[in-house]
């Protein structure tokens, strides 16, 4: 479902704050395959993302998407192939307005438009049964300004419309980093039951190692701009957060070094 073939990646070339964030990056993954990434800071996972999703373009390599290259398209040529999830849960949603208007757009994605009426009797219909899955009671509040909700209402709803259109591909970058535990909880077991039902391919970056241990089929880790650690299957249902710490220092013959994730 997804290539990425020698992809390299570097900002600010020649002058004195360049970064190579992606180099010699490898990666394919199959139909329905759950991957969960991690890295340090730096490591580039949220530009590899960013990569996919051509929000820049990159130096090097190739792109395929369900066997098609997308390398030069442009982002917004992407978008109808792809479901994305940010961490910030203010941006994958129009806040000035309703959820159902939200819902209509990433309904709409990809599509023809039209001149008719916005949005049709069934199709309100079609929103509340798919509102009622988030067990958040927006079933009821479907002309209710979004920016009315919580930060996880907010990105629970980005979940529903990122898979709205069951895309190729589901980009989910740290997307309950910025919640509470519990929040974080609840969208990450929601996270789990769409891509189950609908059968999708998602790459999940995070920064919480059991997460990243217990969530999806594969787990990548990422260094220094590419894949230094790929594991799948029994290997990674049996593996514990300290494995993962000794694997990183074997793999780039270094401490882990990232407060953050460790604690997490």
């Amino acid at each position: 479902m997804l290539e990425l073939r020698n992809v390299y990646k570097t900002f600010n070339i020649g002058t004195i704050n360049e970064k190579k964030a992606l180099q010699d990056l490898n990666l394919h993954l199959n139909p329905k395959d759950f991957v969960t990434v991690i890295g340090g800071n730096g490591a580039g996972k949220s530009t590899m993302l960013n990569m996919i999703a051509g929000v820049y373009p990159i130096d090097s390599g190739m792109i395929i998407l369900d066997g098609q290259d997308i390398t030069n398209k442009p982002e917004y040529k992407r978008a109808a192939m792809l479901g994305r999830v940010f961490q910030d849960p203010m941006r994958g949603t129009a806040a000035g307005m309703e959820i159902q208007e939200n819902l209509a757009m990433a309904y709409r994605r990809g599509k023809r438009r039209g001149l008719s009426w916005g949005i049709k009797s069934e199709e309100k219909e079609q929103y509340r049964e798919a509102l009622k899955m988030l067990d958040l009671g927006l079933e009821d509040r479907m002309t209710s300004k979004v920016g009315l909700l919580s930060g996880g209402q907010r990105q629970a709803l980005t979940l529903l419309m990122a898979s709205l259109q069951k895309p190729k591909l589901l980009l989910l970058d740290e997307h309950t980093a910025a919640l509470d535990p519990k929040t974080a909880k609840k969208v990450l077991d929601l996270t789990e039951h769409i891509v189950e039902t609908q059968e999708l391919t998602a790459l999940m970056v995070t920064h919480n190692m059991k997460d990243a241990i217990h969530i999806g089929n594969r787990l990548i880790m990422m260094y220094d701009g590419h894949v230094i650690y790929d594991v799948s299957g029994e290997e990674k249902k049996n593996l514990k957060v300290d494995d993962l710490l000794q694997k990183f220092v074997t793999a780039s013959g270094e401490e882990f070094a990232n407060d953050r994730m460790m604690l997490a």
